[in-house]
């Protein structure tokens, strides 16, 4: 079993001090750094490195678990599930989930507060 975060690091300490609780329970945290432009625009995203992740731990996996609302991983979800035979379960708030990410997951978790810590 493979445990990936995938974050952005602004600096922030409590962002790291989750990062570092992160890593103590088992998770591999990748970061990237924020990036200011000069036009006032920020970027900091990281979907090609998850997609290709994802493609190459399918070879090892039986099920690819996603945490994300974000409709573009619809084609992975689908990839995933067609080409490579592999269960894909999408965690996410039913409200911020893409319908179509929703449709191309093997199951839809949607997050409650059954599943948040307190």
């Amino acid at each position: 079993m493979k445990a990936v975060c995938y974050a952005i690091d602004k600096g922030d300490i409590k962002q790291r001090e989750f990062q570092t609780i992160l890593r103590a329970i088992g998770f591999e945290v990748k970061l990237k750094p924020f990036i200011q432009r000069s036009d006032g625009s920020a970027k900091g995203d990281w979907d090609v490195g998850i997609a290709l992740d994802a493609i190459e731990y399918a070879e090892q996996a039986d099920t690819i678990v996603l945490v994300t609302g974000d409709g573009d991983f619809d084609l992975l979800a689908n990839k995933i599930r067609t080409q490579h035979g592999k269960t894909v379960e999408v965690y996410g708030v039913p409200q911020y989930t893409a319908a179509s990410l929703i449709n191309e997951a093997s199951a839809f978790i949607h997050i409650d507060n059954a599943l948040l810590l307190n």
